[in-house]
């Protein structure tokens, strides 16, 4: 299974839609709140090139991208070969 961390943060309705993609397709992941660890946040900052939007998705080490670069993916059909 996919190592999938989110890094999201509270009343973000772009983070909820991709977490529930995720837990739709039953992937476990892993979710750091970045308007409360300043650590994390400078984490994904350093890890997603500077973007500063919530929430920033990574699978196995990939930047994918926030919550619609996850929904084009599955669109695509591409997803879940990332998430096997």
């Amino acid at each position: 299974m996919a190592q999938v961390t989110v890094y999201s943060g509270p009343n973000c309705p772009y983070c909820t839609k991709a977490k529930a993609l995720l837990q739709k397709k039953a992937v476990a992941f892993e979710e750091f709140n970045v308007k409360e660890d300043q650590a994390r946040l400078e984490e994904m900052l350093e890890r997603s090139g500077g973007r500063r939007t919530i929430p920033q998705i990574f699978i196995n080490g990939r930047h994918i991208g926030g919550c619609d670069d996850l929904y084009a993916l599955n669109d695509a059909g591409q997803l879940d070969a990332l998430l096997s």
